[in-house]
């Protein structure tokens, strides 16, 4: 063990169940599971428990029936299943508790068809948006009893603990909320009435599950709401829930509907350790654990949080979906083969907040760790891959680990490919930990890497291989618009590259790439107009963070005319027309982002001329790094 990761890798308790170590995988929905536990779901955290993380939390598990659009623990028919997943994770030594949970307002009514419920009538700013209707007081009873008895369920499947989640917007933390709790009987008011609905939870799955079983909470120390609670009302909760017995807290930020980044890669690594760390010191003296939760993806970090005394224990998420070895690798020593979370959200949040199963942008493996087995390839092959942005970097690699001689070259000076562009906004520089990771594991690999180095046809015959993998990525497109060829006018990607610009500019696009360069020139005090000609601007930016985009564009400044046709560049700026209307933007320099075409100019150039010829990447079609670095993994893994 590296000696500096002594404290992570301590053993700790939660009430009478003995951790390995203080790492802690949290709930995160999957959709590999509805209501039944499926082998897919098995087969993902066994490879996160083989890994050697200390304690999974599995959910969210629903608690009533009509919800199983997650786990659930609504029934004693879901037992078997349960216990047949507890078992897989007992059997490489880690511990595992179940987070049970009931949606309240939040409730996908589009699925279940039914009405929403809450503490009071307030509607949802975000997913179905409907009013819901306030308990009475007997349904608040018959819910405290609901996770009662799926706590006791929990228990009889060989579960260690259950955790209530009372965090993220959900029903006990629409309790816990003035803003959602507007009630006027005992449940409502006072933050001591606001509580008393956790309490019963508390109280009665005691009474169900027994005085030494582990019960566990996860709350937002902060709602990031004005007007909700924020960490001095949670130190309370805290408290108060320490002296009835709950054995760990778990201290994460925010609401679903929060607008303060909480996930994405604008939040410093390790943001919201503050929050546990302010639990940490409202409970001091008393028998609870604090687990330190968000955006802590390196272990030396997790580390330094401990040995500081800001928690107990930590929790990695989504760094064990990237990769389910950290523990193991971290305790190694290994260090630097770690694949680490940037937290980009395009294979996690993007896909569950649209309805798509998880899976994870450095790691292809994840959802499939059944299925996928790498096996040494039976014919070795000498193949030569074109491109060194992340398709051809993630195909060199795993050609190369299967045995292939694998040659990478790349034009440039430095791999990456647009990758490096897409770290220049402000925030996006974890984007350089992909490159820096993909780069040390072609090296381990054995890839030969050639910078600087054109492909034409002629090097092609040179080198003879077998296989040709091209991942030429794409070119920007260049639209008919009168006065493009002026010197004033720059692609998004030359800027982003490092090419200077005016004072005033405009940039022609409001996708992806239109939207991170007026972000990136605004944040260097430029003045910016943003020409979109649909209706709404980031349409190809994930859900879980265009919102954040779009909200740094109107801090910048950065003015957005969408429904915007561009009509004529000048040296003197830009005239466009909207419903109608003509209007002319005075500007230094033109950016032209209206967006990028495959680079197919090699593929065809060799179709016919080598054996085998396949392409990946945006020279197929300009997408994500994620679907890039996944056609990268699945040739290599095929080839």
């Amino acid at each position: 063990m590296a000696t500096e990761l002594e404290m992570l890798f301590a053993p700790i308790s939660i009430g009478r169940v003995k951790l390995r170590n203080r790492i802690v995988m949290p709930a995160l929905t999957t959709g590999y599971a509805f209501g039944e536990v499926t082998d897919q779901l098995k087969h993902y955290f066994a490879a996160r428990a083989k890994g050697g993380v200390g304690l999974i939390v599995v959910g969210i598990a629903a608690i009533e029936k009509g919800t199983e659009y997650v786990i659930s623990a609504s029934d004693d028919s879901y037992i078997p299943g349960l216990r047949e997943l507890v078992g897989t994770i007992h059997a490489y030594g880690a511990k595992t508790a179940l987070q049970l949970w009931h949606p309240g307002r939040y409730e996908l009514v589009e699925i279940t068809g039914r009405e929403p419920v809450s503490a009071s009538d307030v509607p949802p700013p975000i997913f179905s948006r409907r009013k819901p209707r306030a308990l009475t007081v007997q349904e608040i009873k018959g819910i405290e009893e609901e996770f009662a008895q799926a706590a006791g369920r929990a228990k009889e499947a060989g579960f260690d603990a259950v955790e209530f989640i009372a965090s993220a917007g959900y029903l006990i933390s629409q309790f816990l909320s003035p803003l959602t709790n507007r009630r006027g009987d005992e449940y409502g008011g006072t933050l001591e009435n606001r509580m008393r609905f956790l309490l019963e939870i508390v109280e009665r799955t005691r009474e169900v599950v027994g005085k030494d079983f582990p019960l566990m909470c996860r709350i937002s120390g902060d709602e990031l709401i004005p007007g909700g609670n924020t960490l001095a009302e949670m130190k309370v909760v805290a408290r108060t829930l320490a002296d009835v017995g709950i054995s760990a807290i778990n201290v994460t930020a925010g609401w679903h509907e929060s607008r303060v980044p909480m996930i994405t890669m604008e939040v410093p690594r390790g943001g919201y350790v503050h929050l546990a760390q302010g639990i940490k010191e409202a409970v001091r003296g008393k028998e609870v654990r604090v687990i330190a939760s968000n955006r802590i993806n390196d272990p030396m970090l997790a580390d330094r949080i401990l040995r500081e005394g800001k928690a107990d224990m930590v929790s990695m998420g989504r760094a064990l979906v990237a990769d389910p070895e950290l523990p193991k690798k971290a305790k190694e020593g290994r260090l630097d083969e770690i694949v680490t979370c940037v937290a980009c959200c395009q294979g996690c949040f993007d896909n569950l907040f649209e309805g798509r199963p998880l899976t994870c942008m450095v790691n292809p493996v994840v959802g499939r760790e059944g299925e996928v087995k790498i096996e040494p390839a039976v014919h070795k092959k000498k193949i030569l891959v074109v491109g060194g942005g992340p398709a051809g970097m993630k195909a060199a690699q795993m050609a190369a680990l299967r045995g292939h001689e694998v040659i990478l070259c790349e034009e440039d000076g430095e791999l990456g490919g647009q990758l490096n562009l897409a770290s220049v906004p402000p925030g996006r520089e974890e984007l350089l930990t992909v490159v820096r990771e993909l780069s040390f594991q072609l090296e381990k690999a054995g890839v030969d890497v050639r910078l600087r180095a054109r492909v034409d046809p002629s090097f092609v015959d040179e080198i003879a291989p077998d296989a040709v993998i091209i991942a030429t990525g794409s070119v920007p497109i260049v639209p008919n618009i009168q006065g493009i060829d002026l010197p004033n006018v720059l692609q998004a990607w030359e800027v982003l590259g490092g090419k200077k610009v005016g004072e005033r500019v405009v940039i022609v696009g409001g996708g992806g790439v239109g939207c991170y360069t007026a972000h990136h020139l605004g944040s260097q005090g430029k003045r910016v107009w943003l020409l979109e000609m649909l209706e709404k601007i980031a349409r190809d930016v994930g859900i879980t963070t265009r919102w954040v985009l779009r909200d740094s564009l109107r801090r910048e400044g950065v003015e957005i005319h969408t429904s915007t046709r561009v009509e004529e560049i000048s040296e003197e700026g830009v005239r466009a027309i909207r419903d109608g209307d003509e209007k002319f933007f005075e500007a230094d320099s033109v950016v032209l982002a209206v967006g990028s075409k495959p680079n197919r100019g090699l593929s065809e150039a060799l179709r016919g001329r080598v054996g085998e010829l396949y392409e990946v990447g945006d020279c197929v079609e300009p997408r994500k790094a994620l679907q890039a670095i996944h056609e990268g993994w699945e040739i290599g893994v095929k080839i």
